[in-house]
């Protein structure tokens, strides 16, 4: 495996920014094709966000949105379907619908389909994650919680906090009913709707989850409905996780049943993997791409800053 800084200092010894561009395309490609041939011929689609690099980028030009589906669509366009999709996933997560665009299409195309996290896999893109076959991660790789996000005021929080406030809410004025006048202003500001639309969409993401699990990952199981809820319900609960951003390691996950390959068991996929990893650190730091969608064939799909 060439390290970040071996890619670095090749990069830096192309003589100007085309051949820079030159390079980066071209090492990207060649490293897909390697990941590609040690699992058979298999295609591969590297899904990648500059969240890392570019932390200051407006949020929904770095995450997951249902715009993804042209860039899929793009690089999909071509390949022999007939083959297994090896899915390699580098996003902090993003809107739900993203995934729910995604993944169908994807079961659509293909018999067999293996995600690889060679990092953050995170929110939606965990989603994604437990659509596939089976999910193979490294020591270092990390999923998170799939609970929906919501807008409440100035902030962003966990639909599930939402629920739990609410929930302590009535408890709390049931039990003593003086305490009433100290919940008001607080539940006069989420307002019935946005405990209605928390409610709706913890049930979304949880349910979209758990029909994938049953019919790809688990579909070989005595009970493939029972294991799919415990794990999408596992997933979704903000009780146990307390934060979205949570990591959920592979030991973790394989705990819970989720079907987990250890990157490490192949030390040439396991070098490849992250030498794309590498090189698409690299595009984002010199370049203005915030995501891309790339294929072992070639084909790149790619979401620049204005």
């Amino acid at each position: 495996m060439a390290s970040w800084d071996e890619l670095r200092l090749e990069l830096d010894r192309q003589p100007n920014d085309n051949a820079k561009l030159a390079w980066l395309n071209q090492t990207l490609v060649a490293s897909l094709r390697s990941v590609a041939g040690l699992q058979s011929g298999a295609n591969v689609i590297f899904y990648a966000s500059g969240f890392l690099q570019k932390p200051a980028a407006p949020a929904w030009t770095t995450m997951m949105t249902t715009e993804d589906l042209n860039g899929l669509m793009a690089v999909l366009h071509g390949m022999d379907c007939t083959k297994p999709l090896l899915l390699v996933m580098h996003t902090p997560g993003g809107d739900p619908g993203a995934a729910n665009a995604m993944v169908p299409y994807l079961h659509a195309k293909f018999p067999l389909i293996e995600s690889i996290v060679p990092t953050y896999a995170m929110s939606a893109g965990t989603m994604v994650c437990l659509g596939t076959d089976r999910i193979m991660m490294g020591k270092q790789s990390q999923l998170g919680p799939i609970d929906a996000q919501l807008g409440w005021g100035n902030r962003t929080v966990s639909a599930g906090e939402v629920i739990d406030t609410f929930n302590r809410a009535s408890t709390d004025i049931a039990n003593n009913n003086a305490k009433a006048h100290l919940w008001h202003p607080i539940l006069q500001s989420m307002g019935p709707s946005l405990v209605s639309q928390a409610r709706n969409a913890l049930d979304y993401g949880e349910q979209m989850v758990a029909g994938w699990l049953a019919n790809r990952m688990f579909k070989d199981q005595a009970e493939p409905l029972k294991m799919a809820a415990s794990v999408a319900a596992h997933f979704n609960d903000t009780s146990v996780h307390k934060h979205h951003g949570r990591r959920i390691d592979r030991d973790q996950a394989r705990a819970l049943g989720v079907y987990i390959d250890e990157l490490e068991q192949n030390q040439d996929l396991q070098d490849a993997v992250l030498t794309t990893y590498h090189v698409a650190s690299l595009y984002f730091s010199v370049t203005k791409a915030v995501k891309f969608m790339a294929n072992d064939a070639g084909k790149l799909w790619l979401k620049n800053l204005a």
